[in-house]
C-alpha cells in the first residue's frame, strides 16, 4: 500500500472517531431525557460505530505494513477480520433493540415527550453522517479498504436510522403511541440488513473469492503483450487492497531467458495499470510454434542439452533432411567424451525429426571466455593490412580499413572492416569475405581467427 493511501485511510478513520463519539453522546442524552427507545437505540448504534471506528483506526495502521518473513502476503486480511468483529457487534445490537421494542409494544409503554430538541439533534446527525458516509465510501473505493467500507456502511445506516427515528417521533407526536417503538424496530432491521451485506463481502474476501472482473482484466492485459502465445490460467485474490495474481503464460520456446524476463516485467506493469495495486506471479511455459524453422528447432534441442552450436546448415534433398552442425566443447575434453556428447545430440535431433535424418557434426574447441591478449606491433598490423588489401583485390571487396591485430595465447586474432557494393547480396558478400579470410590464414599460419565487418560505401 502506498504512503498516500495509508495516510488517507488513517486520517479519514480518525475524523470518524470524533464525529461518532459526539453524535452518539448527544442522541443518548436526549433519548434518555425524552424517554425515546428509538433515539436511544440509534445512540447505541452510533456507540457501536465509535467502537468500530476505533478498531478500524488501529487495524488500518497495521494492515498497511509491508510483507515480512511471517506474513508473506502482507497484513491486509486484518481488515476483513476486524469487519467480522464489527458485524457481530451490529447483530448483537439489533437483537437487543428488537427485544426492547417488543417489550414496549407488548406492555403499551407511554410515548416519549416530544419537543424540538430531538428533531434538531437528528437533523444535525443526519447531515454529519451523510458527509462521513460519503467521505468514507470515497476513501474505501480509492484504497480498496474493507475496514473503511464497513465504516461507511455504518454511517449510511445511521442516516437511514435517524430518518426512521424522525418518522417515529413525528408519529408519536401525532398521537400514535407505538410510533417510537416501531421506529426502533426499523432501526434494528436496517442494522441487520446492512450487516448482512457487509458480511457477504467480507466472507467472500476471506474465502479468496476473485474480485468481479479482475481475472478478465488481468488476462486481457497479459494477452495483449508481444511474445505471449496464450494465457493458460489466471487466479486472483485480494489481501487488503492488493490484488495477488498467479498467471501461467505460454511463450515461444525459442525465446532466450532475457526476452522472457522482459515479458514478465511488462506483464507486471500491464496488470498494475488495469488493477492498481497488484502483485503478479508469472510462470512462463515454453511452447513450440507452428512456424518454427528446422534450424530454430535444432537450436532449442541444443540449448535444452546445455550445448553450444553454430553454423547450423539444413538442406532438403528430395524429401530427405540433412543437417550440418558445428559443436563447441571444452578444449581439454577427450575425443571419446566429445563423441558421446555428439551422439546424444544427434539422437535428440532424430527423435524430433525422424530416424532417417542425415546429421554431420563438426567438433571444435570452445573458445575461452576471456583469453589474455595484447595489441600487436604497428609493423605487424601494417603487414596484415597490406596482405588483406592484396587478397581483396581478387574479390568484389575493397577499402580494407580499421585493421586490428591482437596476440593471444592461442594465436593472432585479426579484426578488419571493408566495403562492398550496396546492391550485393549478403551471401555474396559473405563468400567474398570468407575467401579473403582463408587466404590470410594460409599466408599467416599464426593467425588463429579472422573477424570481418562489411559495410556499404560512404554516403
Amino acid at each position: 500500500m502506498s504512503a498516500p493511501f495509508a495516510s488517507k485511510k488513517t486520517r479519514v478513520a480518525a475524523i470518524s472517531v470524533f464525529a461518532s463519539a459526539g453524535m452518539a453522546a448527544a442522541k443518548f442524552v436526549v433519548g434518555i431525557l425524552i424517554g425515546s427507545l428509538a433515539l436511544i437505540s440509534e445512540a447505541m448504534h452510533s456507540s457501536v460505530d465509535v467502537v468500530a471506528t476505533i478498531i478500524t483506526w488501529m487495524v488500518v495502521r497495521v494492515s498497511d505494513l509491508p510483507a515480512d518473513e511471517e506474513h508473506h502476503y502482507g497484513h491486509g486480511k486484518l481488515e476483513s477480520i476486524s469487519a467480522l468483529g464489527v458485524i457481530a457487534l451490529l447483530y448483537v445490537l439489533a437483537g437487543g433493540i428488537l427485544v426492547a421494542a417488543y417489550s414496549r409494544l407488548r406492555e403499551g409503554a407511554p410515548p416519549p415527550v416530544i419537543s424540538a430538541t430531538p428533531f434538531v439533534v437528528l437533523v444535525i446527525d443526519i447531515a454529519v453522517n451523510f458527509w462521513r458516509a460519503r467521505a468514507l465510501h470515497r476513501a474505501a473505493h480509492e484504497t480498496r479498504s474493507q475496514a473503511l467500507a464497513a465504516d461507511a456502511l455504518h454511517f449510511a445506516s445511521d442516516v437511514l436510522g435517524s430518518v426512521a427515528v424522525l418518522i417515529g417521533l413525528a408519529l408519536a407526536g401525532l398521537g400514535f403511541w407505538w410510533g417510537d417503538s416501531a421506529a426502533a424496530v426499523a432501526v434494528a432491521i436496517m442494522i441487520a440488513a446492512l450487516g448482512l451485506r457487509l458480511a457477504r463481502s467480507t466472507v467472500e474476501t476471506l474465502l479468496d473469492r476473485a474480485p468481479e472482473g479482475a481475472s478478465e482484466k488481468a488476462r486481457d492485459a497479459i494477452s495483449s503483450l508481444a511474445g505471449v502465445v496464450d494465457v493458460e490460467r489466471v487466479r486472483v485474490r485480494m489481501v487488503g487492497a492488493t490484488h495477488f495474481i498467479d498467471a501461467i503464460v505460454q511463450v515461444p520456446r525459442t525465446y532466450p531467458i532475457d526476452r522472457v524476463e522482459e515479458i514478465k516485467r511488462k506483464a507486471q506493469a500491464a496488470v498494475s495499470a488495469v488493477l492498481g495495486d497488484a502483485d503478479l506471479t508469472f510462470t512462463a511455459v515454453p511452447v513450440a510454434l507452428n512456424n518454427e524453422s528446422v534450424r530454430e528447432r535444432i537450436m532449442v534441442i541444443a540449448r535444452n542439452s546445455g550445448l553450444a552450436i553454430h553454423h547450423v546448415t539444413v538442406h532438403d534433398l528430395g524429401g530427405k533432411l540433412t543437417v550440418s552442425i558445428d559443436l563447441e566443447v571444452d578444449a581439454g575434453m577427450t575425443l571419446t567424451a566429445a563423441h558421446d556428447i555428439t551422439q546424444e545430440l544427434e539422437r535428440n535431433i532424430r527423435d524430433e525429426f525422424g530416424a532417417d535424418v542425415e546429421i554431420d557434426t563438426h567438433i571444435e574447441p570452445l573458445e575461452p571466455e576471456l583469453p589474455f591478449g595484447t595489441d600487436a606491433a604497428p609493423e605487424r598490423i601494417e603487414t596484415i593490412r597490406t596482405a588483406l588489401s592484396r587478397f581483396a583485390a581478387d574479390t568484389d571487396i575493397h577499402d580494407i580499413h580499421n585493421v586490428r591485430v591482437r596476440d593471444t595465447e592461442a594465436g593472432e586474432i585479426v579484426n578488419f572492416h571493408c566495403r562492398a557494393t550496396p546492391s550485393m547480396s549478403v551471401i555474396r558478400v559473405h563468400e567474398n569475405v570468407d575467401e579473403i579470410e582463408r587466404a590470410l590464414r594460409r599466408a599467416f599460419p599464426t593467425v588463429k581467427r579472422v573477424i570481418s565487418h562489411a559495410e556499404p560505401p560512404r554516403g
